[in-house]
């Protein structure tokens, strides 16, 4: 019947290299040493864009996580069945390094590899990320106990996969345990207690609120000791081979995210290894919360480039009102907008991750102490409402399942939840700029290395270092309620001197008329007059 002949639709948006695609994306690992990687990145690039790996990503989101409490018998098990294609997914994401490629080898440009690897992966299905962000941040805390770590650390950076709880596995996942029901993100609030039996090994008995990823091979777990809220190693299996008291009480309903199980866990007298200094757990584990913060700005970059893509690639194939629609004046400034946030999220993410290479100077260091803060607030928190900007441009053809843009827009919210919300983050800016004011400096030098290049700009950091001082000299109330306007006002600080010095001229000027000019809007669309929307959106 005619009625049934498609016509005016898109074609399937598969066999596309994500990575040669994504313009920006390429020339951010070239400037920031990771040349060397760019084969590989096309390879993965390749992989993530093929029908089938986003058909494992529809299958491991829509055939949800199942909880085996106990076995036919009666016996405790705590398994979470997952769907083979979510195995596939992690099997292709380690194979290529997305987890700990970063730590096998010291040579600039590795965490900027790492970051794109990441993110091209997790663009398409965001799930899996969680266990591979956890593992690749766990590295760190094992440099304290050298018995852990010449036993597992192996495991952590081998490139192969295996999901089962088994002892001769030649590779391990690695996830945490922080929050509690009556705490959340107060961690000195948590109740479970350890109890040091003196022959290396301590019981934990206590109930955590929030586990996700419950089927990885070990965690890092905070729990009260007799100095005070102490970090422990608490592997799944023992080293006889029997399992340790996990018990799996039941999976969390999760708004998206659906691929990663997240689960509520008991202990009782469970096994665990002391890390770091009896009463240090918050600095201890802290290590690892600042990397998989980081990797919240990846995630979130990564969704942005997801809905820009899915949205240019409807509007350059659908027409309307006799053009296509990319070509209508209207549409193709609100993706062009959506094309800028993107870039300047990715410009952002690709930065900070050269500052985590072996090679930072001080400086580096501090700025990316600092800067990881500020990142992971504002970007994560742009996310969702790039989400929604990008799926309405597909009209109904974003708001059904079979859209990605519809899973995209509920799951950015979770990259500005995980590892510390708004508040959290902002008063860990709060405490960066207090306590350790030589971030706040490196961060100033850094954004001011495009000073003089837009009057946009010089006004921009002369109105972001007045409140900076206010704040400073505030006390802790007033302060507090500055905050969330001078990390906005950092963030675009950042964005606007890293696109005025790397992006060409079309990008940069748009970005700044629209973020920081008198002209400026707040959805997206608003642009200034005469913006070359052409030269932005060729970059997409």
């Amino acid at each position: 019947m005619s009625t049934h002949a498609v016509t005016n639709q898109a074609p399937p948006r598969v066999d596309i290299d994500e990575f040669a695609t994504n313009v920006p994306l390429v020339e951010a690992v070239n400037r920031y040493e990771g040349g060397w990687a760019v084969a590989e990145l096309h390879r993965v690039g390749q992989h993530v864009g093929t029908a089938e790996f986003q058909h494992d990503a529809e299958l491991a989101n829509m055939v949800e996580p199942v909880l085996h409490a106990f076995d036919r018998y009666g016996n405790r098990i705590d398994e979470v069945e997952y769907h083979p294609a979510y195995h596939r997914i992690l099997k292709a994401a380690i194979g290529y390094g997305a987890h700990t490629s970063a730590w096998a080898q010291s040579k600039p440009g590795v965490n900027a590899a790492r970051a794109a690897t990441f993110m091209l992966f997790a663009q398409v299905e965001p799930g899996h990320a969680c266990p591979v962000s956890m593992t690749h941040s766990a590295v760190p805390l094992f440099a304290s106990s050298p018995g852990l770590a010449e036993q597992w650390m192996p495991r952590l950076l081998s490139r192969s996969y295996d999901g089962e709880l088994k002892t001769d596995k030649r590779s391990a996942l690695v996830g945490m345990a922080m929050t509690e029901k009556q705490g959340g993100s107060d961690v000195r609030a948590n109740t479970t207690t350890a109890v040091d039996l003196g022959d290396g090994t301590w019981q934990l008995t206590g109930h955590k609120w929030f586990v996700s990823a419950p089927m990885s091979d070990a965690f890092f777990v905070l729990a009260q000791a007799p100095a005070g809220l102490s970090c422990f190693f608490v592997p799944r299996l023992l080293d006889d081979g029997m399992r340790n008291i996990f018990m799996i009480q039941r999976l969390k309903e999760k708004l998206d995210n659906r691929a990663n199980a997240s689960s509520e866990v008991e202990f009782e007298k469970t096994v665990g290894f002391l890390i770091g200094e009896e009463g240090r757990g918050v600095s201890t584990i802290m290590e690892m919360v600042s990397l998989t913060r980081l990797d919240n700005v990846y995630g979130s970059a990564a969704g942005m480039r997801q809905s820009v893509a899915e949205a240019l690639w409807h509007v350059r194939h659908r027409a309307a009102f006799g053009a296509l629609l990319v070509n209508q004046p209207v549409m193709r400034a609100v993706v062009a907008d959506l094309a800028l946030e993107s870039e300047a999220a990715t410009a952002t993410a690709i930065r900070l991750a050269r500052a985590y290479d072996d090679d930072a100077s001080e400086q580096e260091r501090a700025f990316r102490r600092l800067a990881t803060a500020v990142s992971k607030y504002w970007i994560c928190k742009r996310g969702p409402e790039h989400a929604y900007e990008s799926l309405e441009c597909l009209g109904g053809n974003g708001y059904v399942e079979e859209s990605p843009l519809a899973r995209r827009y509920r799951e950015q919210p979770v990259m500005a939840i995980w590892e510390g919300s708004g508040n959290v983050i902002a008063l860990d800016v709060l405490r960066a700029m207090l306590r350790e004011p030589e971030s706040a400096a490196a961060f100033d030098a850094e954004v001011s290395l495009a000073a003089g290049e837009n009057p946009l700009l010089d006004g921009h950091l002369k109105l972001m270092r007045r409140l900076l001082d206010e704040v400073r000299r505030a006390d802790a109330a007033v302060a507090a309620t500055h905050l969330r306007r001078l990390i906005e006002m950092l963030a675009l600080a950042l964005q606007a001197s890293l696109l005025l010095r790397t992006a060409p001229n079309a990008v940069s000027d748009a970005f700044l008329g629209a973020r920081l000019g008198e002209g400026r809007g707040h959805l997206y669309g608003v642009l200034p007059v005469g913006t070359d929307l052409a030269a932005i959106l060729e970059r997409h």
